[in-house]
């Protein structure tokens, strides 16, 4: 007698016992991936051209929910400021309390306290502003700046205002991971900012979520299949043995 223990229909129990697992962790990665990319992300239309070419109009971002004091050098984030119109917008921060902006040195780069910035996002050959300024960000705010630099309504339109054109940390509602339509993945950290006090921003979990639902997503396939292929199977061996017994 064989040692193999077998079900009515030809299934190990094992097997049966390995399909159900599969299906199972797959639908909790599948389900939570989902559920825990609904808490930390929200899904954000680019309004205008001004972020091109990172992010063009129209194109479809996962946003990470964070708070302003999570904001560094570099970030891309979306913010909604009274000041500068209704909305939320979306820019690049290059400035935090404390910081003297300043552009443009003779290489036509934006000074960070007189350190010069590779911005490798700008159009290549292009100024990092078509128009020279300076500024000094109080605490608590942020400088920023759009990466089509000849066509961005931002800080240096409001140089004049309160803040010298800087915003509140606290109208920050999200920081920009990925881009999901069209998918062109994870957004880089820039690290022109990475060696002034603070350094740059990690990815959030944008890609291990994705990981997750895909995972399980085949996992559920996978364990769904087994029935049919193993009945499949099963009924194969035995005709064959009837053949052979016959």
């Amino acid at each position: 007698m064989s040692g193999t223990i077998r079900t009515d229909g030809g299934h190990g129990r094992l097997g049966r016992t390995l399909s159900g697992l599969a299906v199972a962790v797959g639908c909790l990665l599948f389900l939570g991936g989902f559920a825990w990319g609904a808490v930390l992300y929200a899904p954000y239309t680019i309004p205008t051209d001004s972020m091109t070419p990172t992010v063009d109009v129209g194109d479809r971002v996962l946003a990470q929910r964070i708070d302003g004091d999570e904001v560094r050098r570099g970030d891309i984030v979306v913010f909604d400021d009274p000041v500068w119109g209704g909305g939320p917008m979306v820019k690049r921060v290059v400035g935090i309390g404390g910081d003297k902006i300043a552009c443009c040195d003779a290489d036509g780069r934006l000074t960070v306290n007189g350190e010069p910035i590779d911005e490798p996002y700008l159009r290549a050959g292009a100024p990092a502003s078509g128009q020279e300024f300076s500024a000094t960000v109080p605490a608590d705010n942020l400088f920023l700046l759009g990466d089509e630099r000849h066509n961005s309504m931002d800080s240096r339109v409001h140089l004049q205002e309160a803040g010298q054109g800087s915003v509140p940390r606290s109208s920050v509602t999200a920081r920009v991971d990925a881009v999901a339509w069209p998918s062109t993945g994870v957004v880089a950290r820039p690290t022109g900012f990475a060696a002034l006090p603070g350094g740059i921003s990690q990815p959030g979990p944008a890609t291990l979520l994705f990981y997750a639902i895909l995972g399980g997503c085949a996992l559920i396939l996978l364990g769904a299949a087994y029935g049919p292929v193993a009945s499949r199977l099963g009924g194969r061996r035995k005709k064959e043995t009837e053949t052979v017994n016959a």
